[in-house]
């Protein structure tokens, strides 16, 4: 009979890494029995290494409210989707040469660690999408976010016949359904940010036509307020970077800026990075140090995994959904 992977990770996953992954799935879940909406930021190339395998269910069964992710992660999970065929592995990643590379370069391959996105069947195809909503909203003077303006292409049905996968795997698809909020700051330093600046630059769009990373953090502390209670919402943390920092400060600038001092702390917290922290290089902080800026407090569950998020990440939603 198999096991459920809870039961596994409960009997074997003891002490120190490991311990804490138990913990923070434990604490997470409780976080969900207790009425706390939770959010997930994503950074890295987590939607390239195929996340939305676990993480699109964790979707549909209402295990995240809302998601914040770099640009990368919101259209890497719509490359794989319409591409997934034409992607290159190179599972000897680590003995390439500058040649090899200049080899993958020149047959339209971006590589991503061991994973090489193909341009033509996944950038341009997309890119193609991509400007036809966008120029379709600078006629009509309008202005969406970049995830609303792959919302519009998914809901249009033009990807349908070109999808290469389970569509369940895919959690932009997932939350598309669910019309999960996504926050997207940076957004202008994606594959697909380059391609509307390189617009902007030709003189072909404004821009204007997609909302700004200061709307951005408007739309979310507006989400924060009515969403939030008196409880406070838990925050999951995949990677370092913009897709964790720029959220969190929300809390922070409600509780001081608005001066809505009775604003609930985040609820929950929990990073998994393989970056050891490093005091004035790493980006973020541990846990107690968000305590000073009005991030998190005292009593909010901590944790700190410092471990690869690509093992660490579908392990703790397979424990959470009860796998």
């Amino acid at each position: 009979m198999s096991q459920p992977i809870s039961d596994f990770m409960r009997k074997h996953y003891k002490h120190f890494n490991a311990a804490s992954v138990v913990d923070a799935a434990e604490a997470y879940t409780q976080q969900l029995d207790n009425g706390h909406k939770m959010m997930i930021t994503m950074a890295g190339a987590m939607s390239t290494a195929e996340l939305g395998k676990s993480l699109a269910e964790m979707i549909r069964q209402d295990k995240v409210q809302i998601i914040t992710c770099t640009g990368a992660n919101l259209e890497e999970d719509i490359f794989n989707l319409v591409a997934h065929s034409h992607y290159k592995r190179v599972p000897n990643y680590r003995d390439l040469s500058p040649e090899d590379e200049q080899e993958l370069l020149e047959g339209h391959f971006n590589r991503v660690t061991d994973t090489c996105i193909p341009e033509e069947e996944a950038m341009r195809r997309i890119e193609n999408h991509l400007n036809d909503v966008w120029n379709k909203a600078s006629k009509a003077g309008e202005r969406y976010f970049p995830h609303e303006y792959l919302y519009q292409i998914i809901r249009s049905g033009v990807l349908d016949n070109t999808i290469e996968i389970d569509p369940k795997d895919s959690w932009m698809l997932a939350a598309c359904e669910k019309n999960l909020p996504i926050i997207v700051p940076g957004w202008e330093d994606s594959t697909t940010g380059n391609m509307f600046a390189a617009n902007c630059m030709n003189g072909s769009m404004s821009p204007s036509t997609v909302k700004s990373g200061i709307e951005y953090m408007m739309y979310l502390a507006d989400w924060y307020m009515k969403n939030a209670g008196d409880k406070g919402v838990g925050f999951f943390q995949i990677g370092g970077g913009i897709a964790g920092d720029f959220p969190i400060c929300t809390v922070p600038m409600l509780r001081q800026d608005m001066e809505l001092e009775k604003t609930p702390f985040w609820s929950y917290f929990c990073q998994i990075s393989d970056s050891t922290t490093s005091y004035g290089s790493y980006s973020g902080a541990v846990p107690n140090e968000k305590i000073t800026w009005e991030k998190l407090a005292i009593a909010t569950p901590k944790f700190m995994i410092e471990s690869d998020a690509t093992i660490v990440a579908p392990l703790i939603f397979a424990y959470v959904l009860g796998w």
